[in-house]
């Protein structure tokens, strides 16, 4: 076992992992079965894009009590060694007749009793990473046990974010940050959108992203009427606004956050759907408290959009955040998720400009006992300009 894991020390992640048996503890389980990237890397530190390939099946097991299992392909072996982990079990992957069914299986049986629970994710936000024919192999080979929906579980655990944790996110808020102050640099009338959109991924691996997952953004007249489309060789024009997106990473922590632009002098309109998408953040951050639910914080957005008029739009107000780029909570007037102090958490509200155009602002912040406080830098009031 290394001394300390690549990125946080061996007790922050034995603090994860007591935190989860506390969790199984009150859930009356008797282990949890954790299959996709950020969970297994939230409980090892086991950070690879070797993900991308959906080639092989990778398994942490929690027991109740005690360290946790890794039943991995051979190909991580060394890797996951680098980790605190000590019990690795690997088998040679890809293999069509026993993809590491049988090792999952002996472990299970070793560590969960006769009669047992044994948790996995199985609720909104989650997926299953291994084929589901194996899955009920493996369900045949460890009766009487029984698997069980560990999606409280998981998720109450990871909402809350160790203060190394938040200077993950916030470290990756700053890379961004300098790169929206580069825009200027490539972004004016006349360039073409999908090259911005290439300039601004080589700037945030300039600034210090590790990798950037995720790009989006649109530009139109008097806003745009979609922000998750590829971009276009079309070009910039005077009485565009510009949007970009990113979660960018940096030592496996997203940040998420976008910033408007407007092509030469923007409109009344567009004017006005910036005051009013600024006046709806401002007033989360001085209003917003632990205690209150992700739909409060939703109707904190609506009511100050429309105190000054405005129609919102665009969906969800907002999501959680951390080694995946969105997490839960979603702020809509359906979720009813508490939110607690050390959650990180984006503010996303959208207002309608016109007709089938909308503008999106979205901050990062996470959650203290007194309030918000900001990991990106605030976007100004006045929509910055492009030549």
């Amino acid at each position: 076992m290394s001394e300390a894991a690549p990125l946080f020390s061996v007790e922050e992640y034995r603090g994860r992992v007591r935190r989860f048996q506390d969790g199984m503890k009150t859930a009356q389980l008797d282990g949890l079965l954790l299959t996709t990237p950020a969970d297994v890397f939230y409980v090892t530190g086991f950070l690879t894009r070797f993900w991308e390939s959906p080639a092989r099946p990778w398994f942490i097991l929690v027991p109740a009590h005690g360290d946790p299992i890794a039943i991995i392909p051979s190909i991580g072996a060394d890797l996951m060694g680098k980790s605190w982990l000590t019990d690795i079990r690997t088998w040679d992957a890809p293999d069509p007749a026993d993809d590491g069914v049988s090792l999952l299986a002996d472990a299970i049986v070793e560590t969960i009793p006769n009669t047992g629970a044994l948790g996995i994710p199985m609720g909104l936000e989650t997926h299953l990473r291994m084929p589901l024919a194996d899955f009920e192999r493996v369900k045949i080979r460890i009766k009487p046990r029984r698997f069980v929906d560990a999606t409280a579980t998981v998720q109450r655990v990871r909402e809350i974010k160790s203060e190394a944790e938040i200077a993950k996110i916030k470290t990756t808020c700053k890379i961004a940050d300098r790169v929206f102050a580069r825009v200027p640099e490539f972004a004016s009338s006349g360039r073409p959108l999908d090259q911005i959109f290439r300039d601004f991924q080589i700037a945030l691996l300039q600034e210090g992203a590790d990798w950037v997952s995720y790009v989006a953004g649109g530009a139109g007249q008097g806003g745009y009427g979609d922000v998750i489309s590829p971009a276009t060789a079309k070009p910039l024009e005077k009485g565009d606004v510009l949007m970009l997106d990113t979660g960018a990473v940096r030592d496996g922590y997203f940040c998420d956050f976008d910033r408007n632009y407007s092509v030469g002098p923007p409109s009344a309109a567009v004017e006005r759907a910036q005051d009013a998408l600024f006046a709806a953040t401002e007033s989360v951050l001085e209003t917003l408290r632990p205690g209150m639910t992700s739909a409060d914080l939703y109707a904190i957005m609506v009511n100050a959009l429309h105190d000054v008029g405005a129609t919102a739009g665009g969906g969800r107000f907002g999501h959680g955040l951390g080694i995946t780029l969105t997490e839960w909570p979603s702020f809509t007037a359906k979720d009813t998720t508490p939110l607690r102090e050390g959650m990180v958490l984006t503010l996303e509200p959208g207002v309608e400009v016109s007709a089938g155009k909308f503008l999106v602002h979205e901050e990062n912040i996470v959650l203290r006992a007194n309030g918000p406080e900001l990991l990106s830098a605030r976007a100004p009031q006045e929509l910055p300009k492009l030549e």
